[in-house]
């Protein structure tokens, strides 16, 4: 995933990050110059789920103007062996293991 805080602010004459700090401040988010500077620059070290909530309302936008999907960053999927990959109903068969008595049920 990237991050598109700035751009998601520049479509709303954000041009600062000093403002948007000061309006998520007058939400209730205070957030510091560190974790400020992160979010701006476009790789913060967390983003908790109420402050993504804040930023949304703040911005007028949605998650989706916020984290943009970074298809070359995931890898592609390599097989694994023939018997972790068979297709629904085509599973081995099933053999009862032998018993030697059956369990008590508890007291």
């Amino acid at each position: 995933m990237k991050w598109n805080l700035r751009l998601a602010a520049a479509n709303r004459g954000i041009w600062k990050a000093s403002e948007l700090k000061r309006m998520l401040a007058e939400r209730g988010l205070v957030i510091s110059a560190g974790k400020m500077s992160g979010l701006w620059s476009g790789q913060p070290n967390t983003v908790r789920l109420d402050e993504l909530d804040v930023i949304c309302a703040v911005l007028g936008c949605g998650v989706e103007d916020l984290l943009l999907p970074d298809a070359d960053s995931v890898p592609a999927p390599t097989p694994a062996s023939t018997e972790r990959t068979l297709a629904v109903g085509q599973g081995h068969a099933v053999k009862p293991r032998a018993r030697t008595g059956r369990s008590l049920p508890p007291r």
